[in-house]
């Protein structure tokens, strides 16, 4: 009997049926309008078909020229995207998968001059000012979406995806925070859904019944003046009579200051946001967000929140989770950790996107898996996630690797990662990569100090060291006040109620983070933490809530001029601030530290003198390369090679070191 029943029962359509509960959500990967994208993106999507998803639904693509994300970015509208398009459905069809095409008018959000909008009101997020659109206009954006649909079915897509969330064009129509107009599409409710309904109605009647349509409703919009959960039913229920066939959730405008989908979002986090909807339409209601896991989407489908899931990360971390999941071998499975570092934050500045945990992702045609003709005898020193990633990779290919550590346990700074609040997942990484360790029999030998004299012998040599806290020049640096951020992690011990961060990067902030967490933190305090509405009694889905301040007084201190306590992440890097303000913490920069004693610390910001009287110190201020093997290997006539944190230090690096071990694995 399968572990997850619900997951793996086929959802019948009338006109079709889909073989498991398991949806491929959108994702832009920056493939859409790369050279030879659509080459790429077939062996992306094929992947993941093969892997056993029962419908992919792509990244968005434009109806028209103004509705543009970008000047250059993607559009679906003529003859010749659907002979280019046709490539990647023939590939997913090959595989016995389904993929719905998403149509996308930016609005507002779009990223040019010629942007439109229901009202001529700028977004906080765009530098363009939009225009309002006239009569003729959405009438013109009414069918170019019907002919878009239509052409998608030509390109051979099993549907269309109408994405009427996240605060785009769509949704700036439905809500009356964009929607000004005093015309029939502006005013009152059913003026501005109207917009909504009449594109689903041409679209329709375009396409015909036997066509899947998914409208992707804003169903929590997390912005002020947002919709009310009435109105959204209301639409819920005029888009069923309309003719959508699936109503798939959205969460959130892009504009909105609540995270959504970062890793301290709650694991399903917004599943009952759509159970709201169940019982009140007849189609299949898709959930979503934070969804990483099959025990997670089978409990959530069990429980009758919704009728599918929807997963958009974890098929990029791993193309095979369904096929996997399926044959109950989810220790095999590469989770998403939702740390946004190669997806999301690689389109938000124009880049292709990847995948932290797996770098092959939307790299099919690039980093392909050859065997070696011989093996040669492959030395890996530290088995962090550079190392790790090396080690599997190679012995993948028929290398035969041994993996030193020097610990009594894998994932170098991963172990510390995961005992950060919000960052439990990245002991998920760790535990994938040890069960494909010994699945392809690398030999690994903990605990053991590697000299140069134990890897005389081997053809290859990598070294993967890892890093060690940098200790600064600060006079009384070794005051009993004072510990490095590993040690604090490791053994957390009892400090004061007044502590000193001194470095303000990722690592400073995670250590803010762990110092000032709350001691319960379930998903109705994390709701209350952002003044979500849990009841839905509030436009917009939010309310105001009061905030306890954390118990100890906290200072996070950085030396350079610019924000503090944004973090590394470019996606991430505002929710970290917002909660470490929430929680009390001081935000210092341009700060010199001049000594430490029994006083406290002593600084200089800006030029002025300043007295902490904190009772610890915590160092967070860099880290060194640990690569003191490298010269004395070579001085034995040995290849090394150097990759992950020993190679470059700086800010802790996973997604370089990751990247580096498996690239530098399939070139050898």
């Amino acid at each position: 009997m399968s572990p997850f029943p619900h997951l793996f029962t086929p959802l019948d359509l009338g006109f079709t049926q889909l073989k498991n509960r398991i949806l491929m959500g959108s994702m832009h990967t920056g493939l859409e309008e790369s050279y030879d994208g659509f080459k790429k993106l077939s062996a992306f999507y094929a992947k993941r078909a093969k892997g056993g998803v029962s419908l992919i639904v792509t990244g968005g693509f434009s109806p028209n020229f103004r509705g543009r994300l970008h000047p250059l970015s993607a559009q679906f509208s003529t003859k010749m995207a659907v002979r280019a398009h046709s490539k990647i459905t023939q590939a997913v069809h090959e595989h016995e998968g389904k993929i719905a095409l998403q149509l996308l008018h930016a609005g507002r959000y779009a990223l040019h001059p010629f942007s439109l909008s229901a009202s001529s009101i700028a977004a906080p997020i765009s530098r363009f000012s939009p225009s309002k659109m006239s009569q003729r206009q959405i009438l013109g954006t009414i069918r170019d979406f019907a002919t878009s649909a239509l052409r998608a079915k030509e390109a051979g897509y099993d549907g269309v995806e109408l994405m009427g969330s996240e605060g785009y064009l769509i949704n700036q129509f439905i809500c009356r925070r964009t929607n000004k107009r005093e015309d029939s599409w502006g005013g009152e409710y059913k003026n501005r859904m109207r917009f909504a309904l009449e594109i689903v109605k041409a679209v329709r009647e375009k396409v015909g019944h036997e066509f899947i349509v998914i409208f992707r409703l804003s169903m929590l919009d997390l912005v002020e003046e947002g919709s009310t959960h009435e109105e959204v039913l209301i639409l819920a229920k005029a888009l069923e009579r309309a003719g959508v066939t699936m109503l798939n959730t959205g969460v959130g405008w892009h504009e909105a200051r609540i995270p959504t989908i970062a890793s301290s979002v709650p694991a399903g986090g917004f599943s009952w946001v759509t159970a709201r909807f169940k019982g009140e339409v007849n189609i299949p209601l898709i959930t979503c967000n934070r969804i990483n896991t099959p025990h997670l989407a089978e409990d959530i489908l069990a429980s009758g929140q919704a009728d599918m899931v929807s997963m958009a990360r974890p098929f990029l971390a791993d193309p095979e989770f369904v096929v996997k999941a399926q044959h109950n071998k989810v220790k095999e499975i590469n989770t998403c950790i939702a740390c946004n570092q190669a997806c999301l934050d690689h389109v938000f500045k124009g880049k292709r996107a990847s995948c932290l945990v797996n770098p092959q992702a939307c790299y099919e045609t690039e980093f392909v898996m050859e065997r070696v003709l011989s093996s040669r005898q492959i030395a890996v020193v530290g088995a962090g996630m550079a190392g790790m990633s090396f080690a599997v990779t190679a012995a993948e290919r028929g290398f035969d690797v041994v993996l030193y550590e020097k610990t009594d346990k894998l994932g170098g700074q991963f172990n510390l990662a995961k005992c950060i609040p919000g960052k439990e997942e990245f002991k998920e990484s760790i535990r994938y990569f040890t069960e494909k360790l010994k699945r392809l029999g690398v030999d690994v030998r903990l605990n053991q100090v590697v000299t140069p004299l134990v890897l005389k012998g081997f053809d290859e040599v990598i070294i993967a060291t890892g890093v060690k806290p940098r200790v600064p020049n600060i006079k009384g640096i070794k005051h009993e006040k004072v510990i490095d951020y590993q040690t604090y992690i490791k053994e957390r011990p009892i400090l004061g109620s007044r502590v000193a961060i001194l470095g303000a990067g990722g690592i400073g902030v995670d250590v803010a983070m762990l110092l000032t967490h709350p001691p319960k933190q379930d998903l109705d305090a994390w709701l209350k933490e952002w003044n979500i509405d849990k009841t839905l009694s509030f436009a917009g889905g939010l309310a105001s809530f009061s905030h306890e301040k954390a118990s100890k007084e906290v200072w996070l201190l950085q030396r350079r001029n610019g924000k503090t306590g944004k973090g590394p992440g470019k996606t991430t890097g505002w929710i970290d601030r917002l909660v470490l303000q929430k929680r009390g913490v001081s935000l210092l920069g341009e700060v010199e530290y001049k000594k430490i004693d029994d006083a406290g610390l002593h600084l200089l910001i800006k030029g002025k003198a300043m007295l902490l009287d904190v009772d610890n110190v915590i160092l967070c201020t860099g880290q060194a390369s640990v690569n003191d093997l490298v010269s004395k290997v070579m001085q034995q006539g040995q290849k090394v090679h150097v990759i992950g944190g020993a190679q470059n230090a700086g800010e802790l690096d996973a997604k370089r070191a990751i990247r580096q071990g498996v690239s530098l694995a399939l070139r050898l």
